[in-house]
């Protein structure tokens, strides 16, 4: 099976590299359930006491959803899709060790959500962050529940309605990157922050994230909620196919020129 996620260890810090650069670190089903494996391999091993998430390639850490995939999906496709999202995102939100996002470009959409859920972010001056997914005929659930937790629903309304993309100076500004080096400094820099990261007492930084996951809990399971009414109904209207195959088609057709 082709690792579409790789994973390091150095120092008591686990590395994990989001890895199909050819479509920009997108997402598809196979990629998420390995990206889970990595993160309960590292959560049950006792010798990292940090972790680092980043992609493969200089151009993005994550471009989002596979389009490839979810051109296709039917109402009860949509609703497993949304459950799949839920284990993951699950999944990052119960580690009890650091999580640090080493972003090295883009993150869109569901990888711009996965980001925001770490727990620090490092980037460059080039990096965007943002939720474009309405420009593809996806409805956003989870993307809104996040982005309000943390900038508020003024900027969430304007960025979900949009689909604009934010620079690294607008995301360190607002508090949604937390440094800015050098893009040659970005991994490097995620892993010393997570290295000292792993120097705290262990069992404060668990209770902490618990606290701090416990505070969000709600408003997680109703964006679920509602991702699985709303993706049902999307999906059935058939409105997102249309737009993700026109999306497709744009995107190709740029490449070609």
């Amino acid at each position: 099976m082709l690792n579409f996620v790789l994973t390091e260890r150095y120092r008591g810090v686990g590395t994990i590299t989001l890895n199909r650069p050819e479509v920009l670190n997108a997402w598809h089903r196979t990629m998420r359930n390995q990206l889970v494996a990595a993160f309960d391999a590292f959560e049950a091993d006792d010798t990292v006491r940090g972790i680092v998430l980043t992609g493969a390639g200089d151009r993005a850490f994550g471009a989002g959803q596979d389009l490839n995939e979810t051109k296709s999906f039917d109402a009860n496709r949509a609703e497993e899709w949304v459950g799949e999202w839920e284990r993951l995102y699950d999944c990052i939100r119960s580690l009890s060790k650091p999580l640090v996002a080493a972003l090295n470009g883009i993150a869109a959409g569901s990888a711009f959500q996965v980001a925001l859920l770490a727990d620090f972010r490092i980037g460059h001056p080039g990096v965007r962050m943002g939720q474009p997914e309405i420009n593809a005929g996806i409805t956003s659930t989870t993307g809104p529940w996040i982005m309000r937790e943390m900038i508020g629903l003024a900027r969430t309304i304007e960025l979900t309605l949009s689909g604009r993309f934010m620079s690294a100076e607008e995301c360190h500004s607002l508090g949604l990157i937390n440094r800015i080096v050098p893009q040659d400094r970005v991994r490097a820099e995620a892993l010393s922050l997570a290295e000292e990261l792993a120097a705290k007492p262990p069992v404060a930084m668990r209770l902490n994230k618990q606290r701090l996951r416990e505070m969000t809990e709600a408003g997680f399971h109703d964006a679920l909620d509602a991702g699985i009414r709303l993706q049902r109904e999307s999906y059935k209207s058939g409105e997102p196919a249309r737009m993700m195959e026109r999306f497709l088609e744009q995107r190709a057709a740029a490449k070609r020129a």
